[in-house]
């Protein structure tokens, strides 16, 4: 659980509690350090570990954020230097002190995104966990931390975190502060109430307060959207929800949802494609404050921050908050029908298409995580033939549900609410037993039980086809054009296969392997991506051709039968019937 308990109590008698203090100043950063302090007081145990959190809350890889850490020092209250010894890589022990321990050190940060922090003359972005050292011993107590902004550079704070002073905020315990991440820069802030609660969106970004007007109105629109799907906002702890947005060239893309707060970073500012870009991920995170935060996987309770963290139901927490994604952009008519109907196709063909379904179902699938969500490896893997996101198996999934419920006079948005209403609004964590039991309880027991033996116990795929007609959707392969099976692109020396080809695809069937370097076709010269699609188009169905390939600096041919384009292509019948088009109207509308 979240501790919740606990944090009420530090909440209403945080003067009572010991505290930790934190300080954190940014002279250094052009050179995109920081210089942090912190102090440890009434420390009990003769010895103080320390360490850096190797995960992030949202993340469930490994990211060893010691690793940018250095010139750390420890002294005492009278400020005599104190011995610091490494029993592993991130960790420090702190010995022979007087009941307190205090430290310094230097950060390097220069990623923007969602999981590390990035300081530089345009802005702070802290990742609380790639930041800041912390004592797993003292993680009930109280966390004061000051930020010594740049005043040159005009940064001011937003967090989530409660604001104490101009630069003072504070934390009730480890777990809290760990999940508030501080964008500090020159940004602009936009707010509206609803529901009696604060929604804040803070926006870093080199454009207009004119299209920051019309992306905050896109935003409002999704909110109330997504609220209708829930029925009412989350309990937000200090009545305020803050979208942290940094549309920045020197950032990385990404998304991460908080407690009561999400990242939001792009390198494409709103005048350069990020109106239409970036509003995508405002829905996603958002979502999340209902699915994933509160609505939360038991095995994701504690979060652990020296851990992997593992999870079954990852294609719900994340797939189907996957699905809400594009169905509130059309609710709130941020894109339209057409445009969300066709844009279905592309989650529909990799889940569709992917030989991984016969190795792992979406529960497998959403263990694989770790080894995914952000992992770094040197080795090479085979997740073309082998892994389906679970964003997109799951956001497939939820679809099927939906349109499945709407068959039966029921729908997911109530079915969500019924999920949030049994375990989000409490905080209880649910598992994926919890999932199938609610829906056998909202569906009944035909309904549910099938549906999970079928799609989610095993990895079989619903009847999309007549899903979709239900709503006035056609479904229906792409073209009779030939299918080779392999990704190229255009070198020197041939046409390189730059992934693994598609396990029973034509181009795997026949030997071809990612590095292969395609020179020939029927014996004649290949030399452009673009030559070798139009010879593979205007092919007879189903030829046979003979690739002139080389292989680790030797010449080879195999001869490839092509096959049928294997894509769908998903678009709104023309000629709906009106109940199709009463049960789209239904299904699309804004609520």
């Amino acid at each position: 659980m979240r501790y919740i308990f606990i944090t009420l109590l530090f909440l209403c008698f945080k003067g009572i509690a010991q505290t930790n203090n934190y300080n954190i100043s940014f002279e250094n950063a052009v050179h995109h350090e920081a210089k942090i302090k912190a102090s440890f007081p009434k420390i009990k145990t003769g010895k103080l570990k320390l360490r850096m959190s190797r995960t992030s809350p949202g993340r469930y890889a490994l990211h060893e954020f010691a690793k940018n850490v250095y010139g750390l020092k420890a002294t005492n209250s009278k400020g005599e230097a104190l011995p610091i010894s490494r029993p592993d890589p991130y960790s420090w022990i702190v010995s022979g002190h007087d009941g307190t321990v205090n430290i310094e050190y230097i950060l390097y940060a220069n990623r923007g995104d969602g999981t590390y922090s990035q300081i530089d003359e345009t802005h702070a972005h802290l990742n609380i966990p790639a930041t800041f050292i912390y004592s797993e011993e003292l993680k009930h107590r109280p966390i004061e931390v000051n930020f010594d902004v740049r005043e040159d550079l005009n940064w001011k704070i937003a967090t989530q975190l409660e604001k104490l002073s101009q630069n003072k905020y504070s934390a009730p315990d480890l777990y809290y502060f760990m999940d508030s991440p501080v964008e500090i820069s020159d940004h602009d802030v936009k707010e509206f109430e609803l529901q009696g609660k604060k929604i804040q969106f803070v926006l870093h970004h080199p454009g207009t307060d004119t299209e920051f007007e019309e992306y905050f109105d896109q935003v409002i629109r999704i909110v109330k959207q997504e609220t209708a799907v829930f029925g009412e906002l989350p309990d937000y702890d200090y009545g305020k929800y803050t979208f942290l947005a940094c549309y920045m060239p020197n950032v990385s893309g990404d998304g991460m949802e908080h407690r009561n707060s999400t990242i939001l970073t792009d390198i494409e500012s709103l005048a350069d494609g990020g109106m239409k870009g970036n509003i995508g991920t405002v829905a996603h995170e958002f979502f999340h404050g209902w699915n994933v935060e509160r609505l939360r996987p038991e095995d994701l309770e504690p979060f652990s921050f020296s851990e992997v963290n593992m999870s079954e139901g990852l294609w719900f927490a994340e797939g189907f908050t996957s699905y809400y994604t594009g169905l509130i952009l059309c609710r709130a008519q941020v894109n339209s029908e057409k445009e969300y109907i066709e844009g279905l196709a592309g989650t529909f063909n990799y889940v569709w298409n992917s030989p991984a379904r016969e190795y792992f179902n979406p529960i497998q699938m959403s263990m694989q995580a770790p080894f995914i969500d952000a992992a770094t490896s040197v080795d090479p893997v085979n997740r073309e033939n082998t892994f389906i996101s679970y964003y997109s198996y799951g956001s497939s999934l939820g679809l099927a549900l939906d349109l499945s419920l709407k068959q039966n006079d029921l729908n997911l948005d109530d079915f969500m609410k019924l999920m949030w209403t049994k375990y989000g609004k409490k905080e209880i964590a649910y598992d994926v037993k919890d999932i199938e039991e609610t829906l056998i309880e909202y569906a009944g027991p035909e309904f549910g039980t099938k549906f999970f033996q079928e799609y989610i116990h095993s990895s079989k795929m619903p009847d999309y086809k007549n899903l979709m007609k239900s709503v006035g959707v056609k479904l229906e392969q792409e073209t009779n054009e030939n299918y080779f099976g392999a990704t190229l692109k255009n070198t020197e020396n041939g046409l390189e296969i730059t992934r693994n080809t598609f396990k029973n695809s034509p181009a795997y069937k026949a030997g071809l392997d990612h590095g292969d370097l395609i020179t020939s076709v029927n014996g004649e010269p290949i030399t452009s991506v673009e030559d070798f699609n139009k010879l593979i188009k205007n092919s007879k169905k189903n030829a046979v051709i003979e690739i002139g390939f080389e292989r680790f600096g030797k010449p080879k041919i195999t001869e490839v039968k092509l096959g049928s384009d294997p894509h769908y292509k998903i678009s709104l019948m023309e000629k709906a019937e009106k109940q199709q088009l009463k049960n789209r109207k239904q299904w699309l509308d804004a609520k």
